[in-house]
């Protein structure tokens, strides 16, 4: 009888431990039914071991069926699709599929891929603001689906945040009003859970409140059913200033971000902080069940309030400070690991030197902690600073992702180091301070810009291997056309030799600016660029009919003209200093005529345009007209004013912002050039976000590919001024903002 008993309890544990891994392949399969339909029959999904704690995928063919044998669902998905993706049969990717399915898979190479760590991190704080506001489930969805076929396993899960704020807050007693009136708009809402800004565009609709709770589920689920661990938001200590009507004893520190914005940051010293990172953690769970690791960052970009470093209480407060936090969630989840962004730690050394840093983590044990390197592009290629792991020597024992920023405000100008992106992560794997280097990770802004980029920082996480990126550019025109034609190559070439051999800060070219602000836009247009896309209008033809192609076309279109459209801006300007006026006339009317016609091509672009950013606001508000205004004024500041200020920080070329935003606003400029009558430029762009809605109409060119080599070429012949070049040549410098 004991016997029995004791074999039905272990039936029970056995049939419980594989419960997951069936669902993990179920969730698997189905990521490969809806992303390439074709291969889902033809395909064999199998279990198989983590090695050292490490996902792994083995590929093998028989004839027509492709089988995989994976560690986890998201292995699962990243072993179908590399298959796919080094084979040239397709790709899956923002602006686009490509799928091709051969009788016979014969002829095709296989491999097995351990990958170099344990776990592939994925998306910044701020990607909630800049990208993800107003995404719908299907959107959502799409989203995990490339995630699982890129390899990513720990993305932040931020949505609904606000809601189980306002859950606890009501526990203590604040109302409804009090809670709005903190809260921002939803485009803001990162730098608000970052305790850096309040108010903007509040109070915060309750509606938000029950479609985001009901669209983290979803979220959540479809996560977990493919083995994903998703990083949830914690409590950070930032709360209404009303919450002194219940606690007039409570201390709150008034936070400063930018000499601008300010939010009110309650203490770890103060048991209520304790409380009410107890009770947060609580509620999330109660509601979306239980959770490994949690995000609390309290000192984005901000000074912190202890004493100055000669002064020895300093590092006892700090390490208290660290202690606190970490026993705030542990109460809300024994199990459970602070995430930490480490933006600063390379940002901000003037404050988090070693020894800080050191005090902050020294009372968190070591398995409870994890801390995101975030941009370690930034250290090589923009700062030039030594990189954290040896700047902070191996992180002091605390697990630690490397992880990069390829985009700032979701900025769609083409920059990024490609040969970076590449192999800088196996100076990591080599170095003696790697300590416990436990993710490989990417932390854009903004996403659905420079696919490139994406692609291959998701084939390096899966790669401990160095990549030679002229064949891996091959490779991946070859995956995404179908072919990689000399046209493609003499341009990839120039691009290598430009934008994508270089990493810009902020990628932008002039006439993103309010005019007058900035001469010379960031984005390296050097010759190379420029011949690179001249290069491919000519050889544009061979790749007609591949959507996909037509696609980039039109961005590097778009791209090409940016930089046109900056020169013709420094001649308008220099021949009104030469009192040419109908010479500038002609030139104006020529800057209005491109900038017209790219706006025209990128309307068909499937990613680069303002309708469909503002078409997602407006539909989370349903049949309610007045808060389809409310989400649209949101979406448009966001992409534009920001605040003010911050002004033009996101700097989209995207099809609807050319032909209503910025060419305008350089319209009104010439029209103060030419009549020496200044015009209210702030005022101008906040009645843009505040009072319009809709944008003018326009009709995507029917001949897309014809009608960018057309404008291509005539942008060629324009040469620019003797007196732009010289400017260039030098090192004209921006004025660029404080941003």
């Amino acid at each position: 009888m004991r016997k029995t008993l004791f074999l039905l309890l272990l039936s029970g544990v056995l049939s419980v431990s594989a419960q997951p891994r069936r669902t993990e392949m179920k969730a698997a399969r189905e990521v490969i039914e809806r992303t390439f339909p074709q291969w889902a029959e033809r395909l064999q999904l199998k279990p198989a071991a983590k090695q050292d704690g490490r996902d792994m995928f083995r590929q093998s063919v028989n004839g027509q069926r492709l089988t995989v044998e994976a560690s986890s669902g998201v292995a699962l998905c990243r072993g179908v699709y590399d298959f796919i993706r080094q084979n040239g049969l397709g790709i899956y990717s923002w602006s686009g599929t490509r799928e091709t399915a051969p009788a016979s898979l014969s002829s095709f190479s296989t491999r097995m891929k351990i990958s170099p760590f344990a776990h592939h991190y994925y998306f910044n704080v701020v990607t909630y603001g800049y990208s993800m506001p107003y995404w719908d489930w299907e959107r959502w969805e799409k989203e995990i689906d490339w995630m699982a076929l890129h390899g990513i396993d720990m993305p932040l899960a931020l949505t609904a945040n606000e809601a189980i704020s306002a859950r606890v807050w009501k526990r203590l007693g604040l109302s409804d009003e009090e809670i709005a009136a903190y809260f921002v708009g939803p485009a803001h809402l990162p730098w608000m859970r970052m305790g850096n800004i309040s108010g903007i565009d509040g109070p915060l609709p309750e509606q938000w409140h029950e479609r985001t709770i009901a669209l983290q589920h979803r979220i959540l689920d479809r996560m977990r059913s493919l083995g994903m661990t998703p990083i949830c938001p914690g409590f950070a200590g930032f709360v209404p200033q009303a919450l002194k009507r219940l606690y007039p004893d409570v201390k709150l520190t008034e936070t400063s971000w930018g000499g601008a914005f300010h939010n009110w940051m309650l203490s770890p010293e103060d048991e209520l902080f304790h409380t009410l990172g107890k009770m947060f953690i609580e509620e999330w769970e109660k509601e979306f069940g239980k959770n490994s690791h949690y995000i609390v960052d309290s000192f984005n970009e901000m000074d912190i309030p202890f004493p100055p470093k000669e002064d020895p209480r300093r590092y006892e407060l700090l390490a208290s400070y660290g202690e606190r936090v970490y026993k705030s969630i542990r109460a809300g989840n024994p199990d459970a690991v602070w995430v930490m962004q480490g933006w600063m730690f390379g940002y901000q050394r003037d404050i988090w030197d070693a020894p800080t840093l050191q005090a902050l983590l020294s009372r968190v044990p070591d398995d409870k902690m994890l801390l995101l390197d975030l941009a370690v592009d930034y250290n090589k290629c923009f700062w030039n600073s030594e990189v954290n792991w040896e700047f902070y020597p191996g992180f002091f024992g605390k697990p630690w992702v490397y992880s990069v920023i390829p985009n700032m405000g979701g900025k769609t100008g083409m920059t990024g180091m490609l040969s970076f992106y590449a192999n800088g992560h196996l100076e990591a794997l080599a170095s003696p301070n790697r300590g416990c280097l436990t993710a490989f990770g990417m932390a854009p802004e903004g996403i659905e810009n420079n696919e490139v980029i994406y692609e291959l920082l998701a084939d390096a996480g899966w790669n401990g291997t160095e990549t030679d990126v002229e064949q891996w550019i091959a490779n991946y025109c070859t995956s995404r056309y179908g072919a990689y034609t000399p046209a493609l190559q003499s341009f990839w070439k120039g691009m290598l030799s430009s934008v994508y051999g270089s990493f810009t800060d902020h990628p932008r070219y002039n006439w993103q600016f309010r005019p007058g602000r900035v001469r010379k836009g960031s984005i390296a247009t050097q010759p190379a660029f420029y011949a690179g896309v001249e290069a491919l209008a000519e050889g544009a033809h061979e790749l007609k009919g591949s959507p996909l192609f037509e696609a980039d076309f039109r961005e590097w279109t778009a791209a090409y003209m940016g930089g046109k459209m900056e020169e013709l801006t420094a001649q308008i300007e220099e021949t009104y200093l030469m009192d040419e006026k109908e010479k500038a006339r002609t030139l104006e009317e020529r800057f209005a005529r491109w900038m017209q016609a790219t706006d025209r091509l990128l309307a068909g672009h499937p990613t680069h345009n303002l309708s469909r950013w503002i078409d997602w606001a407006r539909h989370c508000a349903g049949e309610n007209h007045a808060l389809a205004d409310y989400y649209e004024r949101n979406a448009r500041r966001i992409v534009t004013i920001w605040g003010p200020p911050v002004d033009d920080y996101s700097a989209r070329i995207w099809s609807g912002l050319l032909r209503d935003y910025y060419l305008p606003r350089w319209q009104h400029y010439f029209e103060q050039l030419r009549t020496g009558q200044p015009f209210d430029f702030a005022a101008w762009e906040r009645n843009w976000v505040e009072e319009r809605k809709g944008l003018s109409p326009i009709a995507s060119t029917a001949c897309a590919l014809e009608d960018a080599v057309t404008l291509v070429r005539e942008a060629a012949s324009l040469s620019a001024s003797a007196t732009w070049q010289s400017s260039v040549m030098g090192g004209w410098q921006t004025s660029e903002v404080q941003e």
